[in-house]
C-alpha cells in the first residue's frame, strides 16, 4: 500500500484531543485517489503508482487525457495526477481505489506539501525582514533597501541581493505534522498546525521521512568469536 495521497486544504479550526486539549488543526480531504498507471522494474525501469484526484470536466479534457483515464477503467480524467515512487513492485492493480484510513492512521507524523498564498509584490520589510531606516519624519528613510553596492570594488551587486520582487507563489513541505483524527466516511485528515495554501488548494500529503521513530536491531555477535575463558580459580593459602 503506498504512503502519499493527493488531496486539498479545506481550512481550519480547533478540535479537543484525547487528553482534553484544544488543538489547532488543518483539514485536508486526502483521496479517494484511483490508481491510473502501475510502473515497475521491467517496463518503466522503476517502481511506481500514478494516482489521480477529483474529476475533471470533458469539456476541459485533452483526448490524450482521456483515453488514459479510460484504461483504467474511470469515466472522467482525473483533474490532479501524481507518481509515488516506491522500493518494491507495486501490489496495487490498475483502477483500484486508495482511501484516507488505508494510507494514514491516527497519531503519526507526515509531511504535507503545497503552495504557498501570493502576496504580490512586496518590499525588503515584508519580503526579507530586513529592519529598514529610522521611524522618525525627519529621517526621509523608513522602509527602503538602503546601499546595495560595493563602491569601485567589485563595482557591483552580488547575487542573491535582497530585493523588493515578488512574494509568495512557492512551493514548500512543512514536515512532522501529527494527524490527530480521522474521518474515513468523509476522506477528511485533521492535521494539527498550518500546511501551506490557501483554502481549496491542492495539496499532497505523505508519510513524514524524518518523524518516524527510529528502530534499532540488536548487534549480532561476530561469527567465529572463541567463547570467553572461565575465570581462573584462586590459588590455594600456603599453610
Amino acid at each position: 500500500m503506498i504512503t502519499s495521497l493527493l488531496g486539498k486544504k479545506i481550512g481550519m479550526t480547533q478540535v479537543y484531543d484525547a487528553q482534553n486539549v484544544l488543538v489547532p488543526v488543518t483539514v485536508v480531504e486526502a483521496g479517494p485517489c484511483a490508481v491510473i498507471q502501475v510502473k515497475t522494474t521491467a517496463t518503466d525501469g522503476y517502481n511506481a503508482v500514478q494516482i489521480g484526484y477529483a474529476k475533471k470536466k470533458t469539456k476541459n479534457t485533452a483526448s490524450g487525457e482521456l483515453g488514459h483515464a479510460k484504461k483504467a477503467g474511470l469515466d472522467a480524467a482525473p483533474r490532479v495526477v501524481g507518481e509515488v515512487r516506491l522500493a518494491t513492485a507495486p501490489t496495487l492493480k490498475v483502477g483500484d481505489v486508495v482511501t484516507v484510513d488505508a494510507a494514514f492512521k491516527e497519531g503519526q507524523f507526515i509531511d504535507v506539501s503545497g503552495v504557498t498564498k501570493g502576496k504580490g509584490f512586496q518590499g525588503v520589510v515584508r519580503r526579507f525582514k530586513v529592519a529598514g531606516g529610522p521611524a522618525a519624519h525627519g529621517s526621509m528613510f523608513h522602509r527602503r533597501i538602503g546601499s546595495i553596492g560595493m563602491r569601485q570594488t567589485p563595482g557591483r551587486s552580488w547575487k542573491n541581493q535582497s530585493m523588493p520582487g515578488h512574494m509568495g507563489t512557492l512551493s514548500s513541505t512543512v514536515q512532522n505534522l501529527r494527524v490527530v483524527k480521522i474521518i474515513a466516511d468523509k476522506n477528511l485528515l485533521l492535521i494539527k498546525g498550518a500546511v501551506p495554501g490557501a483554502n481549496g488548494d491542492d495539496v499532497v500529503v505523505r508519510t513524514a521521512i524524518k518523524g518516524q521513530p527510529r528502530v534499532i536491531a540488536p548487534k549480532a555477535e561476530a561469527p567465529g568469536k572463541p567463547a570467553a575463558k572461565p575465570a581462573a580459580k584462586p590459588a590455594a593459602a600456603k599453610k
